[in-house]
């Protein structure tokens, strides 16, 4: 792979006594779609919020292309080119799903004063055409986005973020609260973004068979530090990584080879 797009070098994060991110080191190549698993409390999300400048590094760098973006605000790093979508849905929920994607465009395209579908220039209109057949969601393109499916909110979240027009996109656990047929389709859909957008992305996941079937590499942590890392079938196979999150059945481990 090539040159990282984004990359941690030992950051940390305290609170108080607290060490939440311990000498973190992480590279992310550009173009690369990458997981980051661990038990509960091992820091995950709060490594996104680092990264996305809603937290700020006690030490260590965080450089996206080379440049330092650790302690930035937040406005500030999605300008730069970071995009997130949360584990619970951040939508405009009065909006329709064609009218949440053209405001989050025209923010984008600084054309706030225009932000809805009749009054929003061309350019504007046509990115978030765009992005509803991306996400494959013009079949509720009129629809509030209060009332449509939690799945649907979350890959409306994902637009969101996409509107952005990120370098990498960080998405926490975008099949939280789905049944399994509706996670499968999320990640479908997730692959084929990273693939037709070219982006660096990197997600947190619970479900663990879908970690091993989607991600290229994947980054292991406890306890806020770096346990392993490397491609599924490194760590299915890591002793460290069966103690301390797959659990001790090795079984658990061969059912995803």
């Amino acid at each position: 792979m090539g040159e990282p797009a984004l990359e941690l070098r030992h950051l940390e994060k305290r609170f108080g006594g607290v060490v939440a991110t311990k000498d973190v080191s992480l590279s992310f190549p550009a173009g690369s779609l990458s997981a980051i698993i661990g038990p509960n409390g091992a820091g995950k999300t709060t490594l996104f919020n680092l990264i996305t400048g809603n937290l700020a590094p006690t030490s260590g760098r965080i450089l996206l292309e080379g440049e330092d973006i650790g302690g930035l605000d937040p406005a500030s790093i999605v300008r730069r080119g970071v995009g997130r979508a949360f584990q619970v849905a951040s939508i405009f929920p009065s909006l329709t799903v064609e009218d949440s994607l053209t405001a989050a465009v025209s923010a984008h395209m600084r054309q706030n004063e225009k932000m809805f579908t009749a009054f929003a220039p061309r350019e504007v209109r046509e990115k978030a055409q765009e992005l509803l057949e991306l996400l494959g969601m013009e079949a509720v393109a009129k629809a509030s986005s209060r009332t449509i499916s939690h799945g649907d909110q979350k890959l409306l979240d994902v637009g969101l973020a996409l509107a952005m027009e990120p370098k990498v996109l960080l998405l926490d656990e975008p099949t939280a609260g789905m049944g399994p047929e509706e996670r499968w389709r999320m990640m479908d859909t997730v692959r084929e973004l990273w693939k037709r957008k070219k982006m660096t992305l990197i997600f947190i996941e619970h479900d663990i068979e879908i970690v091993f079937k989607t991600a290229q590499r994947i980054h292991v942590l406890k306890y806020g530090a770096v346990l392993a890392e490397g491609a599924p079938e490194e760590i299915r196979g890591n002793p460290d990584v069966i103690d301390a999150y797959l659990g001790t059945d090795h079984a658990l481990a061969e059912e995803h080879a």
